[in-house]
């Protein structure tokens, strides 16, 4: 039960976290709505960006996604 205790707690705090990377995230959107048929890799660039934001997020609040 201590697993999911753990598990919940991460997942409260994932609204910080993506608030934290809203400049990423709307680059990414951006992106993504500017297609009109989205293919592999056509945002990824953004998307490398948007995830590098989370995971360092996520690192300084000492918790992981």
């Amino acid at each position: 039960m201590e697993s999911v205790q753990k598990a919940k707690l991460r997942y409260k705090q994932y609204p910080m976290i993506i608030a934290k990377c809203s400049k990423e995230a709307t680059n990414y959107a951006t992106c993504v709505l500017k297609k009109d048929n989205v293919n592999l890799n056509d945002c990824n660039e953004e998307f490398k960006q948007f995830k590098s934001c989370l995971q360092k997020t996520a690192l300084s609040l000492k918790t992981r996604i």
